[in-house]
């Protein structure tokens, strides 16, 4: 380690006390010593090994963007009307219906059509005719008819799939703290092929909603194991440049995911591409240590004596001093109920994940409710694409030099500020003026969820740290509810549906201040060690005087 390199042995830790050193001190029960930080396991993995194993977490994003973010593909709804039986005329064969809205322009009917050519309407009775112009040439929608009245399915699939994802959140979560982040990081992979090959071959809407359900949690499963693997392998310097190279990755598939449509005949063979999620991984060290397997730790084991001999580091005592029992996991409900720190750091970033994701919907939709024609399909799903990806290089820039906290607060004031214009100002705003703030609140609140999981997942430690970061994505598809439900009802009610997310966004930019600052902290490993994790004061810039951090933010 270089001499400039901070200690990384707490300071907060006091001393052991010698077996002949007599006083009181000694009957006191001894604080349990930390486990290894970063740092300590780069030297046991070796930094080639360290980076081949990051990149292969990295890489399995590229095709978690095709199950994930294939659901707008999926349910897209192109122009139709009914199918004619004789080769008539469309506008003398079906009805004009007037638009929903004032000034809004008129078209053919999408849902009936004039009974053998004389004026009285009826629901169609030969099927329908689609003009696929954008995405899928063939989807659930066409496939299986989901239009008019059986429309109502395409809603229940999207808030099926949402619910699938929480589901796979939280049970996949705790499984990574209970049995190990291998162990359900293969759980999820196994049950991503199973259900990725039978949502393929699902021959009706029931059975193909049922599917997408478990394939929803499977992946949020994927997705979750590899984000708490790949961060528990990085030091505190290389944990936002490898989440934000993952984020990066998982934009630069939802654009493959596009281009892949484009030239796609059939939603069949889209999904079966997603579903062959490669990547096998070791077991976390983190992990490990605090659940005493140290049989499994034999290879960091070798990689540490073999280097004692080349580098003469004071770190690998850690690992030597570690306990061997596996009394960490094993956590009872008063540990966890008296864990209030812990507990309010969850509310708060779970209820600011619940905002900003349930408020992008009302960006992404708002040129539509207001002026009663949405953009094409394809400009709203690159603006919504470019924004996240955006998103990340802003995060990337900016978190590490002005804080997590701090950078938190900036999206989430810039979230509310863009809602407020919009609404309060849509009467007297052009077109332009309406794009420009819709992209400015759909990049803030894409920037401030992607902050909230990378914020739980350093603060949370090690122990419940899979439950946590579970919760928070969890809170995050609740948000994501509000978009179906809100499809469900036609948008009745959007205007309301934007003023409540708004009010919450502010009350959010409070409740941020009461987060504690993990900039280029070491991840806290027990319960104890997660209540230390605090507010720093309000009154000190660039530093917190917080016990557990083992490596202070340097002067910048």
């Amino acid at each position: 380690m270089s001499p400039d390199s901070p200690p990384l042995v707490s300071p907060s830790l006091p001393p052991s006390p010698t077996p002949s050193s007599p006083g009181p001190s000694s009957s006191m029960p001894q604080q349990p010593s930390l486990p290894p930080t970063g740092e300590v396991m780069v030297l046991a993995l070796g930094r080639r090994k360290q980076r081949m194993l990051i990149t292969l977490s990295i890489l399995p994003n590229l095709f978690l963007a095709f199950l994930l973010s294939s659901d707008p593909l999926l349910t897209l709804a192109s122009p139709h009307h009914c199918h004619l039986l004789a080769p008539l005329v469309v506008n003398v064969s079906v009805p004009w219906e007037r638009g929903g809205r004032p000034g809004e322009a008129g078209r053919p009917s999408q849902c009936q059509q004039y009974l053998n050519g004389s004026a009285v309407a009826v629901d169609c009775t030969a099927g329908w005719d689609y003009n696929v112009t954008e995405g899928l040439r063939k989807n659930i929608v066409t496939e299986w008819d989901l239009v008019c009245g059986r429309y109502w399915l395409v809603p229940v699939e999207e808030v099926c799939f949402i619910l699938g994802v929480l589901t796979g959140c939280l049970g996949l979560g705790y499984a990574a703290d209970r049995l190990g982040r291998s162990k359900a990081l293969l759980t999820s992979l196994t049950l991503s092929v199973v259900f990725g090959v039978l949502v393929c071959v699902a021959p009706s809407p029931s059975v193909f909603i049922a599917m997408r359900f478990g394939l929803a949690a499977a992946s949020a499963g994927v997705y979750l194991t590899l984000y708490l693997t790949r961060l528990e392998l990085c030091e505190p310097s290389l944990r936002l440049l490898v989440t934000m190279l993952a984020g990066l990755l998982s934009v630069a598939g939802e654009l493959l995911l596009l281009g892949v449509a484009v030239g796609c005949h059939s939603w069949r063979a889209l999904l079966g591409v997603g579903a062959a999620i490669p990547g096998v991984f070791p077991e976390s060290p983190r992990w490990l240590l605090l659940a005493g397997r140290s049989g499994d730790m034999s290879s960091f084991s070798e990689r540490r004596n073999s280097s004692r001999d080349t580098r003469d580091d004071e770190s690998f005592t850690e690992l030597d001093s570690e306990p061997s029992g596996g009394n960490y996991l094993r956590l009872s409900f008063p540990e966890l109920f008296h864990s209030r720190n812990i507990w309010k750091n969850i509310c708060v970033l779970g209820f600011t994940s619940f905002i900003s994701h349930g408020i992008s919907h009302c960006y992404s939709s708002f040129r539509g409710d207001v002026r009663g024609h949405a953009p094409s399909f394809y400009w709203t799903y690159l603006l919504s694409v470019c924004a996240g990806g955006g998103a990340w290089l802003l995060l990337w820039a900016t978190v590490d030099r002005c804080g997590r906290r701090g950078i938190l607060l900036l999206s989430m004031t810039m979230t509310g500020l863009a809602s407020l214009i919009l609404l309060g100002l849509m009467d007297y705003l052009s077109e332009t003026a309406i794009t420009v703030f819709s992209a400015l609140g759909l990049f803030s609140s894409q920037a401030t969820a992607s902050l909230c999981i990378l914020f739980t997942a350093e603060i949370m430690p090690t122990v419940i740290r899979g439950t946590g970061v579970g919760a928070i994505l969890a809170l995050g598809c609740v948000g994501r509810l509000s978009s179906p439900l809100m499809d469900l009802r036609n948008h009745y009610g959007y205007f309301l549906h934007h003023v409540v997310y708004s009010s919450l966004a502010l009350l959010a930019v409070l409740s941020i201040l009461l987060l504690p600052e993990s900039k280029r902290k070491s991840l806290p490993q027990t319960l104890a060690d997660g209540e230390q994790y605090r507010r720093p004061p309000l009154g000190r810039r660039r530093r917190d005087n917080v016990p557990l951090l083992v490596t202070p933010n340097p002067e910048t």
